[in-house]
């Protein structure tokens, strides 16, 4: 059984993290590090990539998560499904090349409504049924790459559940 973590926008640029992708016509579990080689020499690697208006032929995966985090006005949110289930970023993946290591990047989509008062862009939120229609090719790319429903996330503190723990102990 695959679980999935909490997914932090502002993790280290080679932070490794598991993705799945078609390779060689198997699905495959591979770890690689966040970040895509920039296009000019010691630029900032890309972590993430517009998706609207955009074709992904080939090399796509899917980064699992149990949420996600942003950081807004000096603030952390973390963002989860409403229904408590985990899910996918899309995501695409680049081969190793001679000054680069094998990577990935996260899609991007305009916010969905829950996430709009705190941040204009999301990464790419797909649900498990939608799992194999991205990686597969199935779907097309708009149907896919668009942000979920109003009332599809939870939004809540980091701090939070340490807050309400501390608090029960106050005297």
């Amino acid at each position: 059984m695959m679980s999935a973590k909490v997914f932090d926008s502002d993790a280290p640029l080679d932070e490794r993290r598991v993705i799945i992708r078609r390779y060689g016509g198997d699905v495959e579990m591979v770890e690689l590090p966040w970040g895509l080689q920039p296009r000019e020499p010691g630029g900032r690697p890309f972590t993430v990539v517009r998706g609207e208006d955009r074709k992904f032929p080939s090399h796509r995966c899917l980064v699992p998560a149990s949420e996600f985090r942003h950081r807004s006005q000096g603030k952390r949110y973390n963002f989860g499904l409403t229904n408590g289930d985990w899910f996918y970023f899309a995501g695409i993946w680049r081969p190793a090349s001679r000054d680069w290591p094998e990577a990935y990047a996260i899609l991007t989509t305009a916010a969905n409504e829950d996430v709009a008062p705190y941040h204009d862009r999301q990464m790419a939120v797909l649900r498990r049924d939608q799992r194999m229609a991205w990686l597969d090719l199935t779907c097309p790319e708009e149907e896919l790459l668009r942000p979920l429903p109003a009332g599809s996330f939870r939004v809540s503190r980091p701090c939070e559940a340490h807050t309400l723990a501390q608090a029960s102990l106050a005297f």
